[in-house]
């Protein structure tokens, strides 16, 4: 048995493209973002933060080390957190870096500290 809609049940049309801008997301470069893993692929990541399209993460946003491979990483379900590199690339989609969202969070995190004069403990990873 099908259900017949009509019009009064989605109202006028001004109604109606108010509900749908409702529902989508605008973003900025530079915006953190949170979503859920959908894909894991070689080369990208793709992260559903409810926009039009997927994020993508490409795998030389994903971490500092480069010699990992993005399955090594995350996997499908993850929910992780990303900064906005670029609104839409030539398939309407964001471009995302986990690796800056992580920068962002821990400057953050140092400067609070800072604020509140609390020791700051981390580990050497490289020397230049």
């Amino acid at each position: 048995m099908s259900t017949q809609i009509t019009l009064n049940d989605i109202g006028n049309a001004e109604d109606f493209l108010a509900a749908i801008e409702g529902t989508i997301k605008n973003f900025n470069d530079g915006d953190l973002v949170s979503g859920v893993i959908v894909q894991v692929d070689r080369d990208e990541v793709l992260l559903d933060i409810g926009y039009k399209t997927e994020g993508v993460i490409p795998a030389r946003e994903l971490s500092i080390r480069h010699d990992l491979d993005p399955s090594e990483l995350v996997k499908v379900g993850d929910r992780v957190e990303a900064l906005v590199l670029q609104k839409e690339d030539k398939e309407g989609r964001l471009i995302l870096s986990k690796k800056r969202a992580q920068y962002e969070k821990a400057w953050t995190d140092i400067e609070g500290k800072k604020e509140r004069d609390e020791v700051v403990t981390g580990t050497v990873i490289e020397v230049v």
